[in-house]
């Protein structure tokens, strides 16, 4: 025990008696979190001086405080009666709520200017309840998140605003037991709203709702993976069905042939997540696929994106040039879609007319022409390029070229003096070329049209727990790495697992692109009617990367696994 503590007081003398730190520390430790504006305690958690749960006993022992497990409450029944100021600056939160009484967490329970300023902003008597440091503050960003997203608790069918560009716009006529409008149908209202929110919290890409003969399964794909989340009762699924296509707009009364919508989500004042909704009917019901779209995700920047410098000064000068061909190609949901809106974000300005065709439009951009293809009506990719021709455009974004005919047209766009962007569905740029080949489209065409051609996988991005891998020399060699990169001592990581990553060992995805500028040898070998093959000694030769080396450059500078590579590349 320290010989002196009686100059210390509160929580930190009691922890320095408590042998839990030396007075010296304590003293220090107190300047520090003064300097910095911040609670003893949380200096102490965050810099690993004293654990967390050392300090919630001693604290409780001191001061008679109750210590409550924070963990087990749900941040959805939260009372939000004071604003996020308020919590982020004395680090305290009120958790319940009981007549005039109002308990609030704290880690530190001589914060009691906290107590004061809630009692003053909500007019109730204010009570302290222990939590530990490193529970309180993750519970605390969750909650935060949660009241920024409305909450599960507050969302409602009122929440929920439908976005009338239904493919289908012969909506049918609700019935009670399939619609949500009798009292037994209020936990699937409150079912399909959790599910929703968490996707978007989770960072999901996909929901998948599938109807089994004895069972009912919703997965999310999250970073490329799908996984189960939740298995409600099978008798459910017909209402939770019924519910999904009432907010999308669908026919309720058709579950024999597939359906499209769309559903608008207002998750706060300011943002609203648009899900693409599509039905399927299976085996035991419909099975409803929902895409997650948001508007965020097209405004991120071609930095965030993932491009080497190289790459990104080809795409840059591609995007930048007065005509040609722009093509991304790779499989679904490989994130084309959003490489070609971070593209029309660059060149939106009001000097230019940029129009796109898509199906469906899956991100509103304002200052764009945005048409939704319609079959039923005939306005297909090519009935749109040919209007857009007319509309006096500058760029003409294709959703996708699928036919000779929308290829052609494209071709010729870009041949008389405009940008052309858009997708195709291969595995690699050379193979685009003979995909185009294959289609019809003649070579001489390809040589003189196409400027740039972007492929992309997604590969999932190591937390940062990730791990150090101790691999062979050979092994290493044997992957794909050149001699010299081995022997210059690159470093190779795999994922470990953590709270922050759920244990998975990734945590976002990152962009592996193969970008190749279509050069003057390239376009002889197309002229002369090459195959991919072909065309790929061309493009090695030129220096450009295909997906396999891209990928092997993202594990040199830690950002993915090699396992990971695998799974995307395919060995390509």
């Amino acid at each position: 025990m320290a010989a002196n503590p009686i100059q210390l007081s509160g929580l930190a003398r009691r922890l320095v008696e408590d042998n839990l730190l030396e007075e010296a520390t304590a003293k220090d430790a107190s300047d520090k979190a003064s300097k910095k504006k911040i609670p003893l305690v949380t200096y102490l958690v965050k810099n690993d001086i004293v654990s967390s749960m050392a300090i919630a006993n001693a604290a409780a022992d001191e001061f008679g405080t109750p210590l409550f497990d924070i963990s087990t409450l749900d941040a959805e029944v939260i009372p939000k009666v004071v604003d996020e100021g308020l919590i982020r600056k004395y680090h305290a939160l009120p958790i319940f709520h009981r007549g005039n009484r109002l308990f609030v967490a704290v880690s530190d329970p001589t914060n009691r200017q906290a107590l004061q300023d809630i009692q003053f902003q909500t007019g109730i008597n204010a009570e302290e309840i222990l939590v530990e440091e490193n529970k309180l503050e993750s519970f605390i960003e969750s909650f935060l998140e949660s009241q920024e997203g409305g909450g599960l608790g507050d969302l409602g069918d009122d929440d929920v605003d439908l976005d009338m560009e239904a493919v289908d716009e012969e909506g049918g006529g609700p019935e009670d037991d399939d619609t949500g409008s009798t009292a037994d149908d209020t936990p699937v209202v409150r079912f399909i709203n959790k599910m929703l929110m968490d996707a978007i919290r989770g960072g999901s890409s996909d929901l998948h709702f599938e109807p089994f003969e004895k069972a009912y399964r919703v997965r999310f794909r999250t970073d490329g993976i799908l996984h189960e989340v939740s298995r409600p009762p099978v008798h459910l699924g017909p209402k939770i069905s019924s519910r999904l296509k009432v907010m999308s707009q669908m026919d309720i009364s058709e579950r024999r042939v597939p359906q499209d919508g769309r559903i608008k989500l207002k998750i706060s004042k300011s943002k609203a997540i648009d899900f693409r909704v599509n039905t399927l009917p299976v085996l035991f019901g419909e099975k409803l696929c929902l895409r997650i779209l948001d508007p965020s995700s097209a405004k991120m920047g071609i930095d965030m994106l993932g491009y080497e410098e190289e790459q990104k000064a080809m795409f840059l000068e591609a995007l930048h040039k007065p005509q040609g061909m722009f093509l991304v190609t790779g499989p679904t949901g490989s994130g084309k879609t959003v490489s070609l809106y971070t593209g029309l974000n660059i060149l939106n300005t009001p000097e230019l007319n940029i129009s796109t065709a898509e199906d469906p439009v899956e991100i509103n951009l304002e200052g764009i022409n945005q048409c939704p293809v319609n079959h039923k009506v005939g306005l297909d990719f090519s009935e749109a390029l040919r209007s857009f021709l007319r509309q006096d455009p500058d760029i003409v974004m294709v959703g996708e070229i699928r036919d000779l005919e929308t290829a052609n047209i494209a071709i010729k766009a870009a041949q008389t003096g405009h940008m052309v962007m858009s997708t195709l569905h291969t595995n690699s740029a050379p193979e685009t070329i003979t995909r185009l080949r294959n289609m019809g489209v003649a070579a001489f065409n390809l040589a003189t049209s196409v400027n740039l051609i972007v492929a992309q996988r997604l590969a999932r991005r190591l937390c940062d727990c990730k791990t150090k891998l101790d691999i062979p020399r050979n092994a290493l060699i044997e992957k794909g790495f050149s001699e010299t990169d081995v022997d210059s001592g690159i470093e190779v990581f795999g994922p470990k697992g953590c709270d922050k990553c759920g244990g998975a060992g990734y945590k976002g995805r990152v962009g592996i692109y193969e970008v190749v500028k279509i050069t003057e040898d390239i376009s002889k070998i197309i002229m002369e009617d090459g195959n991919s093959i072909e065309i790929k000694e061309v493009c090695t030769k030129e220096g450009f990367n295909d997906i396999f080396q891209s990928a092997l450059v993202k594990v040199k500078n830690g950002m993915t696994s090699l396992d990971e590579v695998d799974r995307v590349t395919s060995g390509h």
